[in-house]
């Protein structure tokens, strides 16, 4: 499948939040992102890999381009129901990644959770959107991992602390993910992660009204 890149430049007339995704430049860390949503990471020694199942093709052209951009190489293939699993090789770059969210529990092997101090901004949630974001009208919804009960907290108050309160939704609501409502909620996500890719379907991302 042949990969575009996610992004165009910026308008530069528009004013960057400082918070944005465009407020800095791509980083590792930003793919917390992913790992509040349904984003999994392991690790084998000093390195680690992610991985990410996908819904849509475009959200593989959106990340694999995103993963590129920061210096981390992807494949993908389809998976039996349909989807698409993105993965990283195993590196040492993503073992900080991996050091922070695993946690050993008493009774189980390693478990995702965000690390303390948490937090999200426009290039973390761009990561989020493009991975597990959906039209929602009139709303938005971030999803979130099946199974990633340790996530869903701190994820709701790190959407809060950025002017996104969002509503949790079960799996019967067509949960688990959060939704944002309100004109001006959305505005807000729209203005954080910035312009659309020229993969992702207008109808997916964000946009100001």
């Amino acid at each position: 499948m042949p990969l575009t890149s996610p992004d165009r430049p910026p308008d530069p007339v528009r004013q960057l939040s400082l918070f944005g995704a465009e407020a800095a430049d791509p980083s590792v860390a930003d793919l917390a992102g992913l790992l509040a949503g349904p984003g999994e990471v392991s690790r084998m020694g000093g390195t680690a890999r992610l991985s990410i199942v996908l819904d849509a093709a475009w959200r593989v052209h959106v990340l694999v381009a995103e993963l590129s951009r920061r210096g981390i190489a992807a494949t993908w293939e389809a998976t039996p129901d349909g989807r698409h699993l993105v993965r990283t090789s195993y590196a040492s770059t993503l073992a900080p990644l991996a050091l922070a969210w695993l946690r050993d529990p008493p009774t189980a092997g390693e478990v995702k959770r965000p690390p303390a101090g948490f937090h999200l901004n426009g290039r973390r949630l761009r990561l989020w959107v493009a991975a597990a974001g959906t039209a929602d009208p009139p709303g938005f919804l971030l999803r979130l991992g099946a199974a990633d009960e340790h996530c869903r907290e701190p994820a709701g108050a790190a959407l809060a602390a950025v002017g996104l309160p969002a509503v949790l939704l079960d799996a019967q609501a067509g949960g688990p993910a959060y939704r944002i409502t309100g004109r001006r909620r959305l505005a807000r996500l729209a203005d954080l992660i910035g312009d659309r890719p020229p993969a992702a379907p207008a109808a997916d991302w964000p946009a100001a009204p």
